[in-house]
């Protein structure tokens, strides 16, 4: 059951850009987001949301956590930004209509950078992997 089916109060990336739809869980140690790849997907050709929008997908499943959080503490939601990604994995690309389940585990956090694991599976399978830094503005 997602606890937030509107998510663009948790993040600061708005459409056309917007790569997760709900967020599904949120806690100290990651998050879970869904995401339908749609046809009008600016990051969508020929039928299949390409690697951008899978590092992007990750990025912002880490952002909506931050941004639960801090809407839980009644504090304004960060701009952040990737500041590395590394071991990307890509076993292949999700098709028009697939439904993407996202997640993220918190590795290491210190002061305003992140790491994370992140990992994106369709039916269980894990389409694509990989380690992100994640620097928060402010």
């Amino acid at each position: 059951m997602s606890i937030a089916k509107d998510i663009l109060p948790y993040i600061p990336q708005r459409p056309p850009f917007v790569m997760v739809q709900t967020l599904e869980r949120s806690d100290d140690s990651g998050a879970t987001t869904q995401f339908t790849v749609t046809e009008d997907n600016i990051l969508v050709a020929d039928g299949f949301l390409k690697e951008p929008g899978l590092v992007e997908n990750i990025a912002q499943t880490a952002a909506a956590r931050i941004g639960y959080s801090c809407k839980q503490e009644n504090k304004p939601v960060p701009v952040g930004f990737i500041g590395a990604v590394q071991q990307l994995k890509i076993n292949r690309l999700p098709a028009i209509g697939e439904v993407l389940e996202t997640s993220v585990l918190i590795k290491n956090q210190v002061f305003n950078a992140t790491i994370v694991d992140g990992s994106i599976a369709i039916n269980g399978d894990v389409i694509a992997s990989c380690e992100m830094r994640i620097f928060v503005a402010g």
